[in-house]
């Protein structure tokens, strides 16, 4: 009788333990920084690591030319931007890089948003740099390719979204453009918050 009273207490005592740890770090977090940056955004204003500082935020790699998938993965990021809004999140901030910063100025960035309805109070379209910047930028920091063939206007890039915690380390990636697990994604956020 006693050892099954121990037993009890110590199970109890378990579940505490373990649900005080759950739910406050991402499962098989990457933990990659992010080096200290400062690009040009769609108003033509500075936007650097600094000013993401103490904020989660969601980053993408698109261009405004591209052929195929950046359609598509801005319309998911406007979306996971509303859904953002609908469960009230606050504090989170939407970045997307181009990876075509000579065609991409901050008036296309503009433009090409705005057919995508979304909300600039807290999304940003970074542009502002040289090409083989932003290619070196995201292989040393997101570790993902991106390369402009000479003599091509396509730019190779991957598609995902890349959720980054207040330190600005990113913790983990998402696919951006199919199958998108946009509650997976509000959940992780909301384990960041």
């Amino acid at each position: 009788m006693k050892s099954r009273f121990i037993t009890i207490i110590i199970s109890v005592i378990t579940v505490f333990i373990l649900s005080a740890c759950g739910g406050s770090e991402i499962k098989d977090a990457k933990n990659w920084p992010v080096a200290d940056f400062t690009f040009t955004d769609q108003n033509n204003n500075s936007l650097g690591l600094s000013d993401l500082n103490g904020k989660v935020w969601v980053a993408d790699f698109i261009y405004t030319n591209c052929p195929d998938v950046c359609l598509p993965m801005t319309f998911n990021m406007a979306k996971l931007q509303d859904l953002v809004k609908k469960e009230k999140i606050e504090n989170i901030e939407f970045v997307s890089f181009s990876v075509d910063p000579e065609i991409d100025s901050p008036e296309v960035l503009t433009t090409y948003a705005g057919h995508f309805d979304v909300d600039f109070s807290n999304w940003h379209f970074l542009t502002g740099y040289k090409q083989e910047e932003i290619e070196k930028f995201a292989m040393d920091n997101f570790k993902t390719i991106v390369k402009k063939p000479v003599n091509n206007p396509d730019v190779i890039h991957q598609t995902y979204f890349y959720l980054v915690n207040q330190e600005g380390k990113i913790m983990k990636l998402y696919s951006g453009l199919e199958d998108i697990p946009f509650e997976e994604i509000i959940n992780d956020i909301k384990t960041l918050q």
